[in-house]
This record gives C-alpha cells, structure tokens and sequence, in this order.
C-alpha cells in the first residue's frame, strides 16, 4: 500500500514510518527537513511547509494518508483538501484532550467535545484542546467520510521529545528514593508509540474510518511507578508525598511531575488517563507489556543526546528538598 505521511522523522511519524517500511508499504514522508530525514533512505522524501508551501503534495496519490502533526485547523483543511481526491483513507492524529469534559473515567468517543472561544484562534498552547477538535472537523469536512480520527492520551515510548514519561524511567533507573506524588490510586494511562504506530497501519489497511480513543489500559499511578522500579532494576525506593504540600512547594501537575494530575484539588482532569479504549481494541489495537516499554525507553534514553531545553520532570534539588535529603 502507499503512505503519505506528514511529518514522519520525530516520534510517533518515526515509528510509524518504520513499521511501514518494515511491513513493506511504499511510504513518502512530506516534511521540513529539519529533522533527521535521512533515518529512512528507502522512504520518497518531499520537503515543503504545510503552513503556505505544499507544492511538493501537488502531485502522486496514495491509499492512506497519516497526519501526525496538525494543530492548526487551517493548515490541516489546506491539507486535507489539496490531498481529498488523490488518497483513499484520512488519518488524523488527534488527542484525548479533545473532550469537553474530562473530569470523569470510562470517556468514550461520543463525549461532547471542546468548543473554541474564539474560532480564529491559532494559538497552540493556550487553545490546544479546542484547536485539536477543530482540526479533527476540518479533516472530517474534507473528505467525506474516509477519516480515521486517532485520539491517544500519554504517548511513551522511545524517541519521545517531552521527558513526561521517560523522566519516571531514568530517575527509578538510577536508584535511591523517588519522590512519588499522591493519591497513589490515581488512574494513570499510557500508550507505546510502537504499539500506536503498528495499530494506526492495521487500521489504515482495513480502511478502518471511524473515531478512536487510542489509550492504554487503566491502572493507577502507583502500579505505574512500581512497574518502572522493578523493571530499570535501579533498586529505587518510592517516597510517597501528599499532594497538598507537593502544590505548595509551587510544583506544576504534569510538568514538574510528570503523569500526576493532583486530582484532589483540581477534579477536572480526574477521568484524562483513565479514558476507555474499547473501541480501538475491538478494531485490532494491541498493547505490550509496560515493563517492556520501560526497558526500551530506557535503553534509548542511555544513548540519546541531551535534551537543549528543559523538559518534563522535577528538578533533583527539588526533590531532595522534599524528601528531607537537601
């Protein structure tokens, strides 16, 4: 079959590229140039800017095509029909942030959605969850009916740019006690962008349109964090801190400490990893072990270049402070 991925050197498009060309697809990757294209020799490479330059996607056709990178709903409506006549199925990588209201577990696809405030609005960091559902109406809109959209929650895995998951692997790798942030019994959720890449491939080749919530299985944040101790075998010991004072040291859910979303004070994200994937699973998704992502995150993290910028995850001197260490 024939792939045209936008984007396709970074993380889940890295993958996702890989799994084609191993399972023999003929794959185009259209993208900037400015990462590492040269990962996949045997990939068509078209560079160009979905943003105003998508003259090297005037010409060719494919059966599916995987947007992995649209977070603006007018660059993916010029996308999406610049390619409308010329592909046979639309895939939309989406997120589970779309939901309007995500206070509450077991969310399924047919939850209302965000709306946005302003509907011109490009702003990616302040709006995300609403231009996310946006994009996903534009692709909707273009193609009549042939649109897969994806939603994942937390995306794991190796070659993740964003530490949120990959922090928790190298500080348990390295041993000692770990501060762990309460309530313990937090639902946590996340998806292996492998498994991810490999589903969106078999739902592409089933022409699978539809919605998905692309999520992992519900657990909680302490089996979580107890999988990757025991699975980095840094022999690290869990300290677990109440979330009032880990708020009033001025840490931030999420970034700072990374999967925690203080669910008792802040009830609105309480159902975010704890979402139902049933429908993916009935259209094929597959889950490996956790611990086998830890051991594989772990790995690639040993040999990847350091981050240039901050990323998720707490800082060591504000750890120790907490743990009584500092």
């Amino acid at each position: 079959m024939r792939l045209l991925i936008l984007g396709g050197t970074r993380f889940v498009g890295r993958h996702l590229a890989q799994a084609a060309l191993e399972g023999g697809w003929d794959v185009t990757l259209f993208n900037r140039g400015r990462h590492d294209s040269r990962a996949f020799p045997d990939a068509e490479q078209r560079i160009g800017d979905r943003d105003g330059g998508l003259g090297a996607l005037a010409n060719g056709s494919w059966d599916v095509v995987v947007d992995t990178c649209g977070y603006v709903p007018r660059i993916v409506r010029a996308s999406a029909e610049l390619l409308a006549s010329r592909i046979g199925l639309y895939v939309y990588i989406s997120s589970a942030s779309v939901y309007a209201d995500k206070s509450q577990p077991g969310l399924t696809e047919d939850a209302p959605l965000v709306e946005l405030d302003n509907p011109t609005s490009e702003d990616v960091e302040a709006d995300y969850d609403g231009l996310k559902a946006a994009c996903e109406q534009a692709v909707q809109e273009s193609v009549d009916g042939r649109a897969a959209i994806v939603r994942p929650g937390l995306i794991v895995g190796p070659h993740d740019p964003t530490n949120r998951f990959t922090y928790w692997v190298t500080r348990m790798a390295a041993g000692g006690d770990v501060l762990a942030p309460e309530p313990a019994a937090q639902p946590a959720q996340v998806i292996d962008a492998r498994d991810l890449a490999e589903w969106v491939l078999r739902l592409a080749a089933a022409d699978g349109a539809g919605i998905y919530n692309a999520v992992g299985d519900v657990s909680t944040m302490g089996e979580v964090l107890s999988t990757i101790a025991a699975a980095t075998g840094g022999g690290a010991r869990l300290r677990w801190i109440e979330e009032r004072r880990l708020l009033g040291a001025g840490l931030e859910p999420w970034r700072d400490v990374p999967l925690w979303l203080a669910p008792g004070t802040d009830p609105s994200y309480r159902g975010f990893l704890a979402m139902s994937n049933a429908r993916a699973k009935a259209a094929g998704l597959q889950l490996r072990p956790l611990a086998e992502t830890v051991r594989d995150t772990l790995e690639w993290a040993r040999r990847a270049p350091a981050p240039a910028d901050r990323q998720a995850g707490l800082d060591p001197k504000v750890e120790r402070r907490l743990l009584g260490d500092g």
